[in-house]
C-alpha cells in the first residue's frame, strides 16, 4: 500500500536481482583502543543471507553480536572489510547514500521499543512510511493493517504507555516492516519481555517477516529461536561459528 510513486529515488544498484543476497559480510573488523590496548571486537566476519532467509545470531553478552548489527545498519564506522547491501558496497557510499539505504532497504527492532510516547500506535508506523515518501493516506492504511496483523486492531489510538511491554514491542516490529524492507536487524528484540511473552512476539515478529518477503537477522540469548529460523550462526570470540 505504500505509494511508491512518491518515494524519493534511490541508487540505481539498489534495483539488484532476486538472486543477489540480501546481505554478503567479508572479512569483517572492528576494534577499539582502550588506554594502551586494543580489543577486537570483530575478527573477520563473513556471512551471506539470502532474500527470504531467517537467520539467528546467537551468542553471550560481550560476543560482538549488537556491534554487528550495527556495522550492518550503517549506523557507525570503523568497521574494516565489505558489507554488502542489495548488492550495494557500504563502504563506497557516502552518509546521504547510507541513509537511504537504511530508509529503503533495512528495518530495525531494538530490545527496547524506542516508541515516540506522545504518539499512538498507528502514528509510531506511520512516520517511516511518511519520511519514505508515502501519501498520509497510504501511511495511515500500511500502519492498520500490519498492526491488525499483529493483533493490534483494537490498540491503534493507544499510545505506548497504554500498551503492555509485549504489544510495545509488536509496535516496533510494525514500524521495522512498514516500508517493506528487504532485511530487518533485530537485536535482542524480546530481551525486556517475560519468556511467554517473547515466545509470542518472536514468532509474531517471525510469521510477519516471512509473510511480507523480507529477510531477518536476529541476535538474540534465546536457544528456543533455533528451532524457527532457518539458519543459526553463532558469534564466538569475534568470529563465527
Amino acid at each position: 500500500m505504500n505509494d511508491a510513486s512518491a518515494a524519493a529515488p534511490v541508487p540505481h544498484a539498489l534495483a539488484a536481482s532476486d538472486v543477489t543476497p540480501v546481505l554478503g559480510i567479508t572479512g569483517l573488523t572492528r576494534s577499539f583502543v582502550q588506554g594502551d590496548a586494543t580489543i577486537e571486537v570483530l575478527r573477520g566476519v563473513d556471512l551471506t543471507i539470502a532474500r527470504g532467509e531467517v537467520v539467528a545470531l546467537l551468542g553471550p553478552s560481550g560476543s560482538g553480536k549488537s556491534t554487528l548489527l550495527q556495522a550492518v545498519g550503517l549506523l557507525e564506522g570503523g568497521f574494516g572489510g565489505s558489507i554488502l547491501i542489495a548488492g550495494v558496497e557500504a563502504a563506497k557510499l557516502d552518509s546521504h547514500g547510507r541513509t537511504l539505504v537504511r530508509r529503503d532497504q533495512l528495518g530495525f527492532v531494538y530490545q527496547f521499543h524506542h516508541l515516540l510516547p506522545d504518539f499512538n500506535a498507528t502514528e509510531n508506523v506511520v512516520l517511516p512510511c511518511l519520511i519514505h515518501g508515502a501519501t498520509h493516506a497510504a501511511a495511515e492504511a500500511r500502519a492498520r493493517d500490519l498492526l491488525t496483523a499483529l493483533g493490534l486492531g483494537h490498540r491503534l489510538t493507544h499510545r505506548p504507555s497504554q500498551l503492555s511491554g509485549g504489544e510495545q514491542q509488536r509496535v516496533a516490529v510494525a514500524r521495522a516492516l512498514a516500508n517493506r524492507p528487504a532485511l530487518v536487524l533485530a537485536d535482542e528484540p524480546t530481551g525486556n519481555l517475560d519468556e511467554h511473552t517473547a515466545d509470542i512476539v518472536l514468532a509474531e515478529l517471525l510469521r510477519l517477516v516471512r509473510g511480507e518477503g523480507s529477510s531477518a537477522l536476529i541476535a538474540t540469548h534465546n536457544e528456543r529461536l533455533a528451532r524457527k529460523v532457518d539458519r543459526v550462526v553463532r558469534l564466538h570470540e569475534g568470529r563465527l561459528e
